[in-house]
């Protein structure tokens, strides 16, 4: 069983199956009253986020059988990973319909009921690492945008593996930060380009130009050619 708003895992085991068939035949993702399980979960409620039959096999997500089979699968699918580009294998996966053969069911606590479940609602874990982006910064501590996110970075303190050393703290760098100096290379940009099109615009006119005077220059030596080639004709006649 998982909690999010705590961050505590526990493996909880149940060998009573009557307790079980409330979750039977349902699949990955649905949500399940918790009070088949005991007087302890009341009032709880529960997503099926996946599992493993007695075989270790994995239960895969669309797969909506309640055995084993074997799927073809390739890079983006769930329960593969490929070791070279373009690779696909046939793989044995469980379906994601709960039954009996299942060693592990994998829970995720979506309501708390009225009791507290030790080592799993009681406590909290601390996160180790805060947000990095900006704006999940500004959204985590409920930040203006007036305010200065780079003095509510999440910093941790790291202990040496030396004594003698002193501990120090480390932040991560700060993502999407909008600073005067990312401004500046912004505007930079923007005229780099406007000077790049108004460069453009200047040479296609000038191109066009010289265009225009060599068509002008060949039609006026093709009429040239014509006169004096009449000219001859006359003379000779």
């Amino acid at each position: 069983m998982r909690s999010s708003p705590t961050g505590c895992q526990k493996l909880i085991e149940i060998d009573d199956e009557r307790r079980l068939r409330g979750f039977y035949d349902k699949r990955m993702a649905q949500e399940v009253a918790g009070d088949s399980l005991g007087d302890e979960f009341k009032g709880y409620v529960f997503r099926i986020s996946g599992g493993n039959d007695k075989q270790g096999f994995p239960m895969k997500q669309g797969v909506l059988l309640p055995h084993r089979v074997r799927l073809l699968l390739s890079k983006g699918h769930s329960c593969y990973r490929p070791r070279r580009t373009g690779e696909r294998k046939r793989k044995s996966v469980r379906g994601c319909i709960v039954q009996s053969d299942l060693a592990v069911m994998n829970l995720v606590v979506v309501k708390q009921g009225e009791q507290d479940i030790p080592g799993l609602t009681d406590t909290t874990v601390p996160k180790r690492l805060g947000p990095k982006r900006a704006n999940n910064i500004r959204k985590f501590f409920n930040l203006s945008k007036e305010d200065d996110v780079r003095q509510y970075v999440i910093r941790r303190t790291i202990q040496p593996a030396n004594p003698n050393k002193k501990p120090y703290t480390k932040a991560p760098k700060i993502q999407r930060l909008v600073t005067p100096v990312t401004l500046r290379r912004q505007r930079i940009k923007k005229l780099a380009k406007a000077k790049r099109h108004e460069r453009r615009t200047e040479a296609e006119a000038e191109y066009k130009q010289l265009l225009a005077k060599r068509v002008k220059e060949a039609k006026d030596r093709k009429i040239e050619r014509r006169r004096t080639s009449s000219m001859q004709k006359s003379s000779s006649a």
